[in-house]
């Protein structure tokens, strides 16, 4: 099983992975800061059909653009006249269950949080360090950085939060912007360690991990499930357990089974 995960991540983890995944918004920018941004809100809106989603994000990046990058968007107000368009009413859904007044609210949150910080990653390295700094001693005190983000977005409904949930949105941002040394994960976040990343446990995970026996048959999409996982993948990769993310991710959007797992010899296909 070692072998056959190994074998599955370094097929599934390629520069192909980003073509048709949210994470291809990471090749859009180079500055750190429009980076971050863009990632976030990809993240967030990462669910359901990516012929839904995508063009979702990309309307809001298109906003972006043209008020000077996400960042500067977003710091310089210019979000606040451009979104919600002046054609829809703030309670008009945007996305699924999510309004325009929802994605509004997101979009002030981190303009506060730039204003504050100077980028997503100064504001939560500096949160977890005072953190840590707090809770230095006492037992149990480390809290994983997904609930400071959690905590940091408590008004907005976008974003997942709740002790009980996978919260896979935001796992799958800490990805990107933890994990190093990969063709898709960009590891700006330096402060902190691949090893502590929790694994993103959407719908196709879950489910080659039960087909896999990595989780037993009945396991449900759970905070509980999520720590679980990242447990077992630790065995294979101990200080970057969500690599295995590739791998199961990989071979669920790729059908599963046997032949599957080796149609990515080039490039990841089906996705």
């Amino acid at each position: 099983m070692v072998s056959r995960l190994r074998q599955l991540a370094d097929r599934y983890e390629c520069a192909a992975f980003m073509e048709h995944d949210p994470s291809r918004v990471l090749l859009r920018y180079r500055q750190v800061q429009d980076m971050e941004v863009a990632a976030f809100i990809a993240a967030m809106l990462a669910f359901g059909r990516r012929d839904l989603f995508l063009p979702k994000v990309e309307f809001l990046l298109e906003l972006a653009d043209r008020g000077g990058g996400p960042a500067n968007w977003l710091v310089s107000g210019l979000h606040r006249q451009t979104f919600p368009p002046t054609t829809v009413a703030p309670q008009d859904k945007f996305y699924r269950f999510y309004s325009y007044q929802d994605i509004h609210t997101l979009l002030c949150r981190m303009e506060s949080l730039l204003r504050e910080s100077g980028s997503l990653g100064e504001f939560f390295c500096r949160s977890y360090r005072e953190h840590c700094a707090s809770c230095s001693g006492t037992e149990g005190g480390e809290t994983h950085l997904s609930e400071l983000m959690g905590a940091a977005f408590a008004d907005c409904k976008i974003v997942p939060k709740g002790k009980n949930s996978a919260n896979k949105r935001v796992h799958m941002f800490l990805r990107w912007m933890v994990r190093r040394n990969s063709p898709v994960d960009v590891g700006l976040w330096s402060w902190y360690s691949p090893s502590k990343l929790l694994i993103p446990l959407d719908t196709h995970v879950l489910q080659q991990s039960v087909e896999l026996g990595l989780l037993p048959q009945k396991a449900g999409g759970t905070a509980r499930t999520a720590w679980l996982l990242t447990e077992r993948l630790r065995e294979v990769w101990p200080d970057d357990p969500c690599r295995g993310d590739f791998a199961l991710f990989g071979l669920g959007v790729d059908g599963g089974g046997a032949s599957a797992e080796y149609a990515c010899k080039d490039g990841l296909s089906g996705v």
